[in-house]
C-alpha cells in the first residue's frame, strides 16, 4: 500500500503553522485551540495505512513550530540556539511517541486523555529542571491575546495549556465521528450535546475572560512612582565603544533630564536600569564599586531617589578548598562565585541585592552540575581557555526589595519572568508590585524581544500586579494588573519612561495554591502509567 508522504507532510507543515502564529502574531492565541488537529489527523491516517514509523513527520512538526518560534536565539549562539530547538522538538516528539505507544494497550479515547496528561505534565515538570526551556509552554500561546486569559488568575498558564488540548481534542473527535459515519447514526440529542459541548469548551473561557475583565477594578493600596531609563547600548560592542564610566554618565543624563523638580517631590521615586548595567560590584566590598559610588553621589543630589540597576556581581572567598561546586580559582589564591544581581541603592550608599536563580543554561547555567563542572573544567584545560559554560549562583529561595524601607518589590530579572509558578513566590513573601529588568538586545531585531516582553503581561494576570518593565534597548512599559500595556518605549532607542505602580497586598487563587492543574494533570499521567505497565504485563502473568 503506498503510504500518503506528502499529505502527512503537508498536515504537519499545517499544524506547525498553527503552533507558531501565536508566538509570532499577537493577537492570534485562539489559533492555538485548533492547532494539533491536522497532525492528530496526520497520525491517525498513518494508523489507516499501517505505518510503524510516524516520529519522523511529529519530529518534523515541533522542529518546524521551535524553529519558527525560537530562532533568534541563534544571533547570541548558533549552536544553543540549534540545541534548544532539536532538544524541544525532540522531547515533543518522545511524548508523540509514547502516545503512539500506549494506542497498543488501550483503547477509544483514553490514548488521547494520556496524551493531553503527559504533555501537560511534561510542561510542569519543565519549570523545574536545571535544563528547562519553558518558553512554548502551550498557555504562552495567549500572551498576545491577554483579554482571553484573564482566569489566569485562577489556574495559571497552565490552565492556558489544559485549554489547548481539551479543544484540539473536541475538534479531533467531531472530526472522527463524521468521517467514520456516527454522527450520521447519533441522535438529536447527541448532536447537540457534542456540538454545545466544543461550543462550551470554545467560547466559555473567552466569555468568563471578558467577564473578568471588565469588571475587574484595580487594586491599589497606595502607588510608587518610576523613572525607567532605557540606555541603548549593543551588547556586543558595549565595551569596545564606551567605558563604563561613559556609560554611567549616559544613564544618569537620561535619568537627570527626566526627573521633576526635586522640591516638588515628597514621595520616593524608583529609578530603574536593565540587567547587567555594570560589572563592577564586588559582594563583599560593594562600595569599592566606582559605579556603586557614582550612583551615590547622583542620588544624593536628587533625594527621596533610590536607585534598581542589574549588575554583573562576584564574592571572593580567601579559602583554599573550594567554597562551591560553581566557584573558579582567582587571582594568586581564593575563590570567586559570580552572579546575575539585581541592586537596589538608595541616597544613603547602602544596596540591597537580589540574585537571579533562573539562570540561562550555558551562558549564565551549568546543569547539573556535579556531572558537567569537572567535564568543563577538563575541557577548560584541555583547550587552555578560563570556562566554556557559565557558573553564576543563584539564590536559594526569593527575597524582596524594599523602596524607601518600606514598600516591598519583586524584581524578576531577564529570564525569570518567563517562570509565572517561580514569579508566585514574589507575592507571597509580601512584594506590591513587581519589576523586571532586562537585555534582550542579544536576540537583535527578531520576534524574540516581543514574545519575551509579552510574558510580562501574563505575569500581571497571575499576580494581579503592576509591573514596570526595564530593558537595555527595549521594549521598557508599564503594565497594570489586567496585563494591558499601558505605556511603552520604541524598540532601539534611548528613551526615559515615567509612571506609576499601583501596590497591592492582595493574593490571587493561582498565588495561594499554586500550579493545580500542573499538579492534576501529573497525577492522570501518573496513573495512566500504571495502568499501561498492568494492561502490558497482566496478560503475561495469566498464561
Amino acid at each position: 500500500m503506498k503510504q500518503p508522504v506528502i499529505p502527512l507532510m503537508l498536515l504537519c507543515a499545517l499544524s506547525a503553522l498553527l503552533l507558531s502564529l501565536p508566538w509570532l502574531v499577537p493577537h492570534t492565541g485562539a489559533l492555538a485551540l485548533a492547532a494539533f488537529v491536522p497532525l492528530l489527523c496526520a497520525d491517525a491516517m498513518s494508523r489507516q495505512y499501517r505505518m510503524k514509523r510516524f516520529w519522523p513527520y511529529a519530529l518534523l512538526t515541533f522542529v518546524l513550530w521551535n524553529a519558527a518560534t525560537t530562532f533568534w536565539v541563534c544571533e547570541a549562539t548558533v549552536g544553543g540556539g540549534i540545541f534548544a530547538i532539536l532538544a524541544n522538538a525532540l522531547q515533543m516528539t518522545v511524548i508523540w511517541g509514547l502516545f503512539r505507544l500506549s494506542g497498543k494497550l488501550l483503547r477509544g479515547p483514553l490514548p488521547y486523555i494520556f496524551l493531553a496528561a503527559m504533555w501537560i505534565a511534561w510542561e510542569a515538570r519543565y519549570f523545574d529542571v536545571d535544563i528547562s526551556w519553558p518558553w512554548l509552554v502551550l498557555g504562552h500561546a495567549f500572551a498576545g491575546s491577554t483579554h482571553s486569559v484573564q482566569w489566569y488568575e485562577y489556574t495559571g498558564v497552565m490552565g492556558g495549556s489544559l485549554w489547548v488540548w481539551l479543544c484540539n481534542l473536541g475538534f479531533f473527535g467531531l472530526i472522527v465521528s463524521a468521517s467514520d459515519g456516527n454522527w450520521r447514526r447519533w441522535n438529536g440529542v447527541a448532536r447537540f450535546s457534542a456540538a454545545f459541548g466544543m461550543l462550551l469548551a470554545v467560547a466559555g473561557p473567552l466569555v468568563l475572560s471578558r467577564l473578568i475583565y471588565d469588571n475587574y477594578e484595580e487594586k491599589s493600596e497606595g502607588t510608587l512612582d518610576v523613572l525607567i531609563a532605557q540606555p541603548n547600548f549593543d551588547p556586543y560592542h558595549k565595551f569596545e565603544s564606551m567605558s563604563q564610566a561613559e556609560q554611567t554618565a549616559v544613564l544618569l543624563d537620561l535619568f537627570d533630564g527626566a526627573l521633576p523638580d526635586d522640591s516638588l517631590r515628597t514621595a520616593p521615586v524608583l529609578l530603574m536600569a536593565p540587567e547587567t548595567f555594570t560589572s563592577d560590584i564586588l559582594l563583599n566590598d560593594p562600595q569599592s564599586s566606582p559605579t556603586v559610588r557614582r550612583f551615590h553621589s547622583f542620588m544624593q543630589q536628587h533625594p527621596r531617589t533610590e536607585l534598581l540597576f542589574g549588575a554583573s556581581t562576584f564574592e571572593f572567598f580567601d579559602t583554599h578548598a573550594s567554597p562551591d561546586i560553581l566557584a573558579r580559582p582567582y587571582g594568586g589564591g581564593g575563590w570567586m562565585i559570580s552572579r546575575n544581581s539585581a541592586v537596589l541603592e538608595n541616597a544613603q550608599g547602602e544596596c540591597e541585592f537580589f540574585h537571579k536563580s533562573k539562570l540561562v543554561i550555558g551562558t549564565e547555567l551549568t546543569p547539573y552540575p556535579k556531572v558537567f563542572v569537572p567535564l568543563d573544567n577538563w575541557l577548560s584545560d584541555l583547550f587552555g581557555v578560563p570556562g566554556l559554560m557559565g557558573r553564576c549562583k543563584g539564590q536559594d529561595e526569593v527575597t524582596l526589595l524594599h523602596v524607601g524601607g518600606d514598600i516591598p518589590i519583586g524584581c524578576a530579572v531577564c529570564y525569570e519572568s518567563v517562570y509565572g509558578d517561580y514569579c508566585t513566590e514574589y507575592v507571597k513573601k509580601g512584594a506590591e508590585a513587581l519589576t523586571v529588568i532586562t537585555n534582550d538586545a542579544w536576540w537583535g531585531d527578531t520576534p524574540g524581544y516581543r514574545q519575551h516582553l509579552r510574558f510580562s503581561s501574563l505575569r500581571a494576570i497571575e499576580l494581579r500586579r503592576d509591573i514596570a518593565r526595564c530593558g537595555n534597548t527595549g521594549i521598557s512599559c508599564f503594565i497594570d494588573q489586567r496585563g494591558d500595556i499601558l505605556s511603552e518605549t520604541a524598540w532601539w532607542e534611548p528613551a526615559t519612561l515615567s509612571g506609576e505602580l499601583n501596590l497591592n497586598s492582595g493574593e490571587t487563587f493561582y498565588v495561594r495554591n499554586g500550579d493545580m492543574v500542573g499538579g492534576m494533570c501529573t497525577l492522570v499521567f501518573l496513573l495512566f502509567v500504571a495502568l499501561l505497565v498492568v494492561r502490558a504485563f497482566l496478560p503475561r502473568r495469566q498464561a
